[in-house]
């Protein structure tokens, strides 16, 4: 289990702005990963109208159960490590965990993790590494119909972050495109 504050921007990219990113550090094919979210709520849609996000991510070589919880600047990630064959059997049987700390904060919040269901999923290939400015993500994102390209930078203090993630922008060339999260999008894209 971890617990940690998710401080980011993002931007959208071009399918051309992103590959003169690419180019600009260099990146190769050994450089990304691929990560498939499959995104959770209930039919009431309680974690949406709530603002958070719950998602079981499935990596090359493990998978990890979050929850998102919105806080003053950022996030308040929520996670369970998960082996790759237990995420298999939670997804095959579209159901979640009912133990770990994801499910204790659920239940903080009075959501029984037994109504929440698979509701979508989205398949992003990135690359990830430090830079100046603070963590940096690309990402390239399939979901339902759609397919997009979007910048993160993981910092570690808001006002800060404001500002060095604008002075990335301009260090790139990139003008800023307001990206909403990968959840909405996915969700957007598949009603």
């Amino acid at each position: 289990m971890s617990e940690n504050l998710e401080i980011e921007f993002k931007t959208l990219l071009t399918a051309e702005n992103y590959r003169a990113v690419c180019e600009l550090f260099q990146l190769e094919k050994k450089d990304f990963h691929t990560q498939t979210n499959v995104y959770f709520d209930n039919e009431m849609n309680v974690l949406k109208k709530e603002k958070m996000g719950l998602r079981i991510r499935v990596l090359e070589t493990h998978a990890e159960l979050t929850l998102k919880v919105p806080v003053e600047d950022g996030l308040l990630e929520t996670t369970d490590d998960l082996t790759l064959s237990q995420a298999q059997e939670y997804l095959l049987e579209d159901r979640l965990p009912s133990f770990g700390a994801v499910h204790d904060c659920l239940q903080t919040y009075h959501i029984d993790s037994r109504s929440l269901k698979s509701i979508g999923k989205l398949t992003t290939k990135r690359a990830e590494f430090p830079v100046v400015e603070g963590l940096l993500a690309i990402d390239e994102s399939w979901y339902g119909e759609s397919h997009d390209y979007e910048l993160e930078l993981e910092v570690t203090d808001y006002a800060a972050g404001k500002i060095q993630f604008r002075n990335l922008l301009s260090r790139l060339s990139l003008t800023y495109q307001p990206a909403k999260n990968k959840i909405q999008r996915m969700l957007e894209a598949t009603q």
